[in-house]
């Protein structure tokens, strides 16, 4: 009898993977997470032996605590590396997916707010669809030297006091490339996430090809999760950790909302991570352990009376639904 080896794969640094292999995924984090301009910064260190060496270390945490798989959320011009995203799976055994799409507005280069009509209008959804989607068929760019591996996810952020035009052609054209490629859509949104979320379902996406991220913000607390999921969407609760900001939830009122989502029958489109940064250049360390959900926070959400089940499915089989190549 001849064995059967399913198709299903998802995209990592280090080429196509069986899905099945993902296991334990964080699905938001970044790795070098570096604002655009200062890696030419006199007064910041770009050393790359040191900053592998605290990756490698903290990714070796990572999988010592069970994790087996991290999505880099940086998108393409905050910092992603993918030589270095390869040099680091090799060594430390853990899968990672990178993504392309970027966002929102304020941290875009002035090229791609160049207006592209007379008279000017932003960047056009099928220019930004174009981009990502190249990163998925022919490798993500390694600027003026090649192109590396597939991107897994694209991912792209609203304006935090709402959606801008320039937004809304990003969010068309990750739902574009979504749709060409079949890698998945992240979506943080700005100041409504229904409306951003209908952004790209206009765009005929399937909701369960989207993860709609920030949905532990205390702005969203009012019944914006379980819409999201009655809508189809995965519902990213992506600040585990995050304890002592006005702006999100608590992990106690995480862990709350956790299993009303269960509780509501959406148990299969709770997503959780962390947003920690690994190294980050230009902008503040939130240096809390990629581990940080499986290691402390699951246990902490059985101690409340999640099921073995419901926390194999939020940790391992959602995530691997999601980054599935459809």
């Amino acid at each position: 009898m001849t064995a059967t080896t399913s198709t299903n794969t998802v995209n990592t640094v280090l080429g196509p993977i069986p899905a099945d292999e993902l296991g334990v995924v964080a699905v938001h984090e970044a790795l070098l997470s570096v604002i655009p301009g200062a890696q030419y910064a006199p007064d910041i260190s770009m050393d790359r032996a040191e900053i592998f060496e605290i990756l490698a270390e903290k990714l070796t945490d990572f999988r010592d605590n069970g994790g087996k798989t991290i999505v880099d959320s940086t998108g393409m011009f905050h910092g992603r590396d993918v030589n270095l995203y390869e040099a680091l799976s090799r060594s430390t055994g853990v899968h990672i997916v990178a993504s392309t799409g970027m966002g929102p507005e304020e941290m875009l280069g002035g090229y791609f707010l160049t207006p592209q009509t007379n008279p000017p209008t932003p960047w056009p959804a099928e220019k930004f669809a174009d981009l990502f989607a190249k990163e998925v068929t022919e490798g993500m760019v390694v600027p003026r030297v090649e192109r590396r591996g597939a991107a897994g996810m694209v991912t792209t952020t609203a304006t935090r006091d709402g959606m801008t035009p320039t937004d809304e052609s990003l969010f068309r054209g990750a739902a574009r490339t979504a749709l060409s490629t079949g890698i998945p859509v992240s979506i943080r949104y700005g100041a409504d996430a229904l409306h951003d979320l209908d952004i790209v379902l206009d765009e005929t996406l399937p909701a369960n090809r989207v993860l709609v991220g920030g949905l532990d913000r205390k702005d969203a607390a009012a019944g914006a999760a379980l819409e999201v999921a009655r809508r189809g969407a995965f519902v990213g609760l992506d600040h585990v950790g995050l304890d002592d900001d006005e702006d999100y939830l608590t992990d106690r009122e995480r862990a709350d909302l956790v299993l009303e989502l269960v509780k509501a029958g959406h148990g299969h489109q709770v997503l959780l991570s962390s947003n920690a940064i690994g190294v980050a250049k230009g902008q503040p360390d939130y240096d809390l352990p990629f581990s940080h959900v499986v290691s402390t926070f699951v246990p902490f959400l059985k101690s409340l009376g999640l099921s073995v089940e419901d926390a194999q499915r939020i940790l391992v089989d959602n995530p691997r639904d999601l980054l599935t190549v459809r």
